[in-house]
């Protein structure tokens, strides 16, 4: 225990002193829990996860930092010991300290229990009312990661611990956090190569995109024509998608269509939730981070953006991607209040449709019923692109 005490300056809480918990127990100060929103529940309830870091690379310490991280794992030696006083000296960090099977904070209070686990014996003993923290860090020391993931997140559920896993890579901790839906309550990021930290962030970017609502806008179709063979995109994602939703596609970026799924029955065709016919191989689609794709760069593994009738949007990844040559129908639409066009180029089938601002049981309007002067909803946004991602210039699309 003798190293890890810290300087006095250093040593002080950067925030109000934590809250004792029985004799030696502490929870979490406020800002050692740097959360990040990154799923969903059923319910629409948003649950934050926790990130520490764990490394002896300065880089990824900035990087973390400069990304709201600020919790950092070192052994309780005095190499570590010194890494800690000198990192808190130029950047606002909360340090923990791993002695044995315990971490302490640097006025020596317990934060949390950190346990290694190396097999599934030892995992079965791993039960949530054993253990006497509010908090327990778990370090798996092999290359399994998804079951045990899901055994932890099933043992704890309805517990009041905070639960975190040991991550070495950012895909690992994407595991972790996806596990059974609900996923651990965090990670400790054990790495020393900066990218980690960059992807892992960039996962949390993504993912937070659920909290945004996009912007529709009502448009109204001026005008309708059969135009004749193309090449148009299937898209099988890997998830269902539920009447309302669909992808944004359109022939030019600075106006998206909201294509809607192939959830609905009908009487020509078997409902295919998963799908949606999207339109040509030219046609722009929105994907995650405020980009948009051409549909015939889609491929397995790809995510694209799912979007409701009232701006509501989640990822999904792609599955399949079948591209055929069908007969295609243009539309274009015009906003309300303005006079610029929009258009788009589908199949033209009874199972292809476009959401409409109306609700009710049929939220969406086939192409082939579409007429003059019929509202769907429309995604308006910039319209320049760089390989997908916004920019500022001039640019004429017609």
């Amino acid at each position: 225990m003798a190293f890890r005490s810290l300087p006095a300056e250093i040593s002080k809480p950067t925030a109000s002193p934590l809250p004792l918990r029985g004799s030696n127990a502490a929870r979490l100060p406020v800002n050692a829990c740097a959360a990040m929103t990154c799923s969903v529940a059923a319910d629409g309830n948003r649950r934050s996860k926790l990130v520490w870091v764990w490394t002896e690379s300065r880089q990824v310490m900035t990087a973390a930092v400069e990304r709201g991280w600020n919790t950092f794992l070192f052994r309780s030696e005095p190499r570590s010991n010194d890494l800690a006083n000198e990192w808190s000296s130029i950047a606002l960090i909360t340090p923990l300290f791993i002695d044995g099977k315990q971490l302490f904070d640097g006025q020596s209070r317990k934060i949390a229990s950190f346990y290694e686990v190396s097999s599934p014996q030892e995992l079965e003993l791993f039960q949530p009312n054993t253990q006497e923290a509010d908090n327990v860090v778990i370090n798996f020391q092999n290359e399994w990661q998804v079951i045990p993931a899901e055994n932890i997140v099933a043992a704890f559920q309805g517990c009041n611990r905070t639960v975190l896993a040991v991550s070495a890579t950012s895909t690992e901790a994407q595991v972790f956090l996806e596990a059974l839906e609900q996923g651990l309550d965090g990670v400790v990021l054990k790495v020393e190569d900066m990218g980690e930290v960059l992807r892992l962030k960039e996962y949390f970017d993504r993912r937070n995109e659920v909290r945004n609502m996009l912007a529709l806008t009502k448009a109204t179709i001026a005008r309708v024509e059969v135009v004749g063979m193309g090449d148009r995109v299937c898209v099988d994602l890997c998830s269902l998608m539920r009447p309302g939703e669909g992808l944004l596609v359109g022939s030019f970026a600075r106006g998206l269509f909201l294509v809607h799924s192939e959830c609905l029955e009908s009487n020509y065709i078997a409902s295919r939730p998963f799908r949606v016919n999207a339109g040509p191989v030219h046609a722009y689609v929105a994907i995650p981070g405020g980009k948009t794709c051409y549909l015939s760069e889609l491929q397995a593994g790809k995510e694209v953006i799912v979007v409701d009738q009232s701006g509501l949007q989640r990822t999904a990844i792609v599955g399949r991607v079948k591209i055929e040559s069908r007969p295609l129908i243009l539309l274009e639409a015009k906003e309300h209040s303005g006079t610029e066009t929009y258009s788009i180029f589908l199949q033209n089938a009874e199972t292809v449709g476009l959401v409409c601002p109306h609700e009710g049981n049929q939220p969406t309007i086939p192409v082939t019923s579409l007429k003059v002067g019929d509202e769907v909803m429309l995604r308006v946004q910039g319209g320049a692109r760089h390989t997908g991602i916004e920019i500022q210039e001039f640019i004429l699309e017609k």
